[in-house]
């Protein structure tokens, strides 16, 4: 092995038997090769087999594997540190002990990092049985990215490839009195002082595993734990960005990630005290560091639910998640071209909070769509007149007045988000309401129900049954689904020509009406390929 190896593996270990074997393995066989690797391990005082499992590796590979025992300090950030202290490589990368990398990991970063004369690499991370990671980051390789105008905000943890001149010329190191999340400090100092930043998305280089107990610290540690530290982060943070754009994209993922996950479904459970608390907490994180581009660059759902921390409401708070939490979203209230989310406390004279933190600026196609309800549906016949007659509820009220209901051929378009509904262009002209049509107030308030009454023409057709509303200056266009409701049985009407029609879900379960004839006209050679080339056109 040559004096210097390339990369010192950092492994900080208590208690991951199994998955600690796993972890090894991959570090021994990697690519790049023993003679250019470091493995420092380690064990914080581990009461499983974790200790005996470091030293039958260091036995094994004599000079590669460093094992130290310590007792345990309750956090990865001290047997990491103590690593730092022993680790002689050009690079020094860290792994949770439970996961494991891909075998060409090591050898592809430290060669990209000698490439490019990168201070810092990140390899593509992915999640396994079931751990959630953020994937925007790995979209591409970049050689060169920054801190403040990348994905990298949301992909903090300190598994990255470091030049240890960097962290060693900084003094970087984990702060130990952090629980859960000593490697933010660690890693944003390191990209703040860092000469370049390099993205590799080539390749799965790190795959970070739930454990079947969900025993990893980050989903053990408690309400009140999570908060202290991410203070302690930010406050770091702030000694190191100036306030500012560059500032508010790092802490963008602060608020909508740890802090947001205070004000969960979970909440209401909490004792009361501890409600409190989690809100004082908060109350000074927004006060400092909640800047007004921050607020209105926050969705209405978490920027009132800190909107009532920040004040203290914590009645209101509790409620707000509750009530969404067992009813959903409340409606939206349209006041001519602004739209609001009436959680609890709005407009509320003693929880003074601004109308602007309920306003909804953000798309808000995915409520609608999802506020939207076939409530029923029937053929309606006076000779040869037959009409659908549709009554539907849709999430908003108040100034209701651009909805409408019409018809619309053809599929949804592909911009169209997973909620089904999407917005239009800005010189779309919103469609008319079709066939006799009537808006009231649900009788519950949660919504307005809209009536239509659709005549049906004895034509071969297949067109989509939507809602268009104006919602906050921009109109979005929403698939009725039937939701589960039966839907009435086909009819046939028309004398000369006797068609069908139908009234009935697509596979999206999207309300469509079809007509057809039900037996089609003898025609003669060149009627037929007229028909044939128009729908050829048509498709």
């Amino acid at each position: 092995m040559s004096t210097t190896p390339d990369v010192s593996v950092v492994v900080a270990v208590y208690n991951t038997m199994p998955y600690l074997t796993e972890c090894l393995n991959s570090l021994v066989r990697q690519s790049i090769g023993l003679d250019r690797l470091e493995i420092v391990a380690v064990d914080d005082g581990s009461t499983d087999d974790s200790g005996a499992e470091l030293d039958r590796f260091a036995e094994r590979y004599p000079g590669v594997v460093k094992v130290l025992h310590q007792e345990n300090s309750g956090g990865p950030a001290a047997p990491s540190n103590r690593a730092l202290e022993v680790a002689s490589g050009r690079f020094v990368y860290f792994i949770g002990s439970d996961d494991y990398l891909g075998d060409e990991a090591l050898e592809r970063m430290v060669s990209y990092a000698d490439e490019h004369d990168s201070d810092v690499v990140v390899g593509k991370m992915v999640g396994t049985n079931g751990r959630y990671v953020h994937q925007k980051l790995y979209a591409e390789t970049s050689p060169d990215i920054s801190l403040y105008a990348s994905s990298l905000p949301f992909t903090l943890a300190n598994t990255k490839l470091f030049r240890r001149e960097l962290v060693e010329k900084h003094k970087l190191r984990f702060p130990e009195d952090m629980p859960v999340g000593s490697d933010q400090p660690f890693t944003i100092e390191a990209c703040v002082r860092a000469r370049k930043i390099s993205v590799l998305g080539d390749y799965t280089y790190y795959y970070a595993v739930k454990r079947g107990d969900a025993s990893n610290i980050t989903y053990r540690a408690d309400h009140l734990a999570r908060l202290r530290c991410t203070a302690k982060i930010m406050d770091h943070t702030a000694a190191l960005i100036e306030a500012g754009p560059q500032r508010d994209a790092v802490f963008k993922r602060h608020f909508e990630w740890e802090l947001s996950k205070l004000l969960l479904e979970d909440f209401p459970a909490l004792p009361v005290e501890t409600r409190r608390q989690i809100c004082e907490g908060l109350a000074v994180l927004l006060e400092a560091y909640f800047t007004d581009g921050l607020r209105d660059a926050t969705g209405v759902k978490r920027r009132v639910r800190f909107g009532l921390a920040q004040r203290g409401a914590v009645d209101e708070l509790t409620r707000a998640i509750a009530d969404e939490t067992e009813h959903g979203a409340p409606p939206f209230l349209l006041e001519g071209d602004r739209a609001f989310a009436p959680y609890p406390g709005f407009r509320d004279a003693e929880v003074r909070l601004d109308d602007h933190w309920y306003e909804a600026r953000e798309t808000v196609a995915g409520r609608l769509a999802a506020g939207t309800k076939l409530e029923s549906a029937a053929w309606e016949q006076n000779g040869e007149d037959l009409a659908l007659a549709l009554k539907l509820r849709i999430g908003v009220t108040g100034d209701t007045s651009s909805a409408v209901v019409a018809l619309a051929q053809g599929a949804m378009p592909k911009t169209a988000d997973k909620a089904g509904a999407r917005k239009l262009p800005k010189d779309a002209l919103r469609p008319k309401a079709v066939g006799e049509f009537t808006r009231e107030p649900a009788e519950d308030g949660e919504g307005t129900l809209l009536s239509a009454r659709i005549s049906v023409e004895p034509v071969r057709a297949k067109r989509g049954v939507r809602v268009y509303v104006d919602v906050a200056g921009t109109t979005y266009e929403i698939p009725v689904r039937t939701e589960g409701l039966p839907m009435p049985l086909a009819r046939r009407w028309g004398r000369t020509i006797p068609h069908r029609v139908a009234a009935s879900p697509n596979p999206k379960g999207r309300l469509v009406i079809t007509t057809a004839p039900l037996w089609e006209p003898k025609l003669g050679v060149g009627a037929r390929l007229r028909r044939t080339l128009s729908r050829s056109k048509r498709k």
